[in-house]
């Protein structure tokens, strides 16, 4: 199974990447981990497609979380036997990066690269609310829709997303019996 977790910063793609790769006992991938180096500063983009390179062709089943359109990203996409796009609302996300911020402020999440402490600034709620979401990401997600409608998940609340994990676990429930 491979897997590609795509969305808006905050819905929660690193988390439900984490519970797809428990569930499905597959390798993970956050690629915040290889775009950023300590203290938040950008990776090299070579160094990066090396190692999503690396880790493609390494692993027959995956789940990948993250956006990064320069990254292999029509390769992880056509690869990718499930799509899910975590399209959650502005504030929904500003609110959820909000309550990671408390949780794991002074900290460094696990789907974060070494270095980076969780941070809340205005330029993370001016992306969050607004540089994140351009006119060009929207027609990337719409055009991947389009593309791959067949396994392509759309995600808009946690509702939505607890239902689709609910029915994960319904699903393995059903194969045992």
């Amino acid at each position: 199974m491979k897997i590609a977790i795509i969305g808006y910063s905050g819905a929660g793609k690193s988390t439900l990447a984490e519970k797809l790769s428990n569930y499905y006992s597959i390798p993970k991938l956050h690629m915040d981990t290889l775009q950023f180096q300590p203290g938040w500063k950008d990776s090299d983009r070579d160094w990066m497609k090396s190692e999503m390179k690396s880790f493609l062709t390494n692993h027959s089943n995956w789940v990948i979380d993250g956006n990064y359109s320069w990254c292999y990203y029509e390769e992880r996409m056509q690869e990718a036997d499930q799509i899910i796009f975590l399209n959650f609302l502005p504030w929904t996300c500003l609110l959820r990066a909000f309550k990671r911020y408390l949780k794991y402020r002074g900290q460094v999440r696990e789907s974060m690269a070494a270095g980076c402490k969780e941070q809340f600034n205005w330029d993370f709620i001016r992306w969050i609310l607004w540089d994140g979401r351009t006119k060009t990401a929207k027609e990337r997600y719409q055009r991947i829709q389009q593309t791959y409608p067949e396994k392509v998940i759309v995600l808009r609340s946690q509702k939505e997303m607890d239902q689709f994990l609910e029915n994960l676990a319904n699903n393995k429930k059903n194969q045992r019996a």
